[in-house]
């Protein structure tokens, strides 16, 4: 009886330390990949550009519509927060709302008219990196003329990964922007810089006609 007792302690010793392992690694396992996640929205948005129906709707509803798409799996809080860098930090709550709503305006205005540009291009997912809670997922936009390498950076939000940056041909996006926007916080502020996009988005409107 004694020595089933030590077998059987020793059994459950071996069995709790594999299924320690394999509990860790399971868990180590378990961070969602970013392609995986990314494959299917970039299929819903070159779907919704390639809908016949977008072509009928005003640029304000291209736009509305197009927006709604690209949110689920982009972060513009995060987008708009590394635009203006250290100066973030120094806003009120309200001020980082209102900076974001007025960035992604801007954003949904100054890309409007590339929407009429999609001509059936596709995506090809070649490669990423993930490092922590940051992923880079590299892709090539194919054309019939030319290949485009985009890259998007993203951020692990739970378990969804989303992008905060995309860079276009080595080209940033939240770098360009963060540039301008540099220049304009150092010499006016942040009030002079939300006055400046309130002027641009107006002006976007009136030249796109999509108020």
């Amino acid at each position: 009886m004694y020595i089933s007792r030590i077998k059987l302690f020793i059994f459950t010793v071996c069995f709790l330390f594999i299924a320690g392992i394999f509990g860790i690694q399971t868990a180590a396992s378990a961070t969602p990949d970013p392609t995986e996640q990314f494959r299917p929205f970039i299929a819903k948005v070159t779907a919704t550009l390639a809908d016949p129906d977008l072509k009928t709707l005003s640029k304000r509803e291209k736009s509305r519509r197009v927006i709604s798409v690209v949110r689920e799996r982009f972060d513009f809080r995060e987008m708009s927060k590394r635009v203006i860098g250290q100066y973030w930090r120094d806003l009120s709550p309200s001020e980082q709302d209102e900076f974001e709503s007025l960035f992604t305006q801007l954003l949904q205005y100054v890309y409007v008219d590339r929407i009429d540009d999609y001509s059936g291009q596709e995506v090809e997912f070649t490669q990423q990196r993930i490092k922590g809670q940051r992923a880079e997922v590299q892709t090539l936009l194919v054309d019939k003329q030319k290949t485009i390498p985009v890259a998007y950076i993203m951020t692990l939000r739970g378990n969804e990964w989303m992008a905060y940056d995309v860079i276009v041909e080595g080209v940033s996006l939240v770098r360009n922007y963060m540039e301008q926007f540099r220049e304009i916080l150092r010499k006016d502020g942040y009030s002079g810089l939300t006055d400046q996009l309130r002027k641009k988005i107006v002006e976007l409107e009136q030249e796109n006609k999509v108020s």
